[in-house]
Formats: C-alpha cells, sequence, structure tokens
C-alpha cells in the first residue's frame, strides 16, 4: 500500500499543528537561507523544497479557517 503523501498528512492536522508546524518550516527555511549565504549549504534545492511545503501548509490552513 503507497504511504500518505505530505498533503493527505498535513489535511489531517489541527490548526494548531499546522501553525506549530508552519513555523518550524519558517525556521529551517532561515536556517537553511542563513547557512547558504556563507556558501556553506551544498543542497540548495532544500531551500525551495521548504517553501512549497510552507505555501501548501498555508494552503490548507486558510481552507479549514475558512469553514
Amino acid at each position: 500500500m503507497k504511504s500518505k503523501s505530505f498533503m493527505d498528512n498535513i489535511r489531517e492536522k489541527s490548526p494548531k499543528e499546522l501553525v506549530a508546524m508552519r513555523k518550524k518550516s519558517k525556521d529551517e527555511l532561515f536556517a537553511l537561507k542563513m547557512k547558504n549565504s556563507i556558501r556553506g549549504l551544498k543542497e540548495t534545492h532544500k531551500i525551495g523544497e521548504i517553501k512549497v511545503q510552507i505555501a501548501r501548509i498555508n494552503t490548507v490552513l486558510k481552507s479549514k479557517l475558512s469553514k
């Protein structure tokens, strides 16, 4: 059986959990950007992945709060 996708996983979470998850992702993004600015980041693709992840969390959070 296929494992749950990221979207299925965040759709099951409460708004409070989503806000905490978004905060953690934003902190991780900040850390990656700082590391990249001093040329210490080898996996620069992770910055884009985290941005997409934050956008997905925001989308689900907005839809939950509008209900």
